[in-house]
């Protein structure tokens, strides 16, 4: 079988929160949060309005996923951007190419 999870990373507008998250359904997980942006504000991306994608991997298992998101959730902001900029070079907002 063939299966898909995403390690994703969020942004505000102004690119001054990141947040890192797994998911199996990448579109509906973006939804999610936006969701939450805009109305009840429960999670952390509701609260800091993190809901610009600015990179994403994709795995077949989800273990692979969960120790991915651990390990860049363990690193420095200079890293995870570094990890950004080498994915997409220019810092866009993905959310449209989903």
């Amino acid at each position: 079988m063939n299966y898909n999870f995403f390690v994703y990373i969020l942004t505000n507008a102004h690119c001054q929160v990141l947040y890192t998250g797994v998911t199996n359904d990448l579109s509906r997980r973006m939804f999610e949060h936006k969701d939450d942006s805009l109305n009840e504000k429960k999670g952390f991306t509701g609260k800091y309005n993190c809901v610009y994608l600015v990179f994403w991997e994709r795995f077949q298992y989800a273990e692979h996923a969960i120790a991915r998101e651990k390990q860049i959730k363990g690193w420095t902001r200079k890293k995870k951007l570094e990890l950004i900029r080498s994915f997409n070079p220019e810092f866009k907002f993905l959310n449209d190419e989903l």
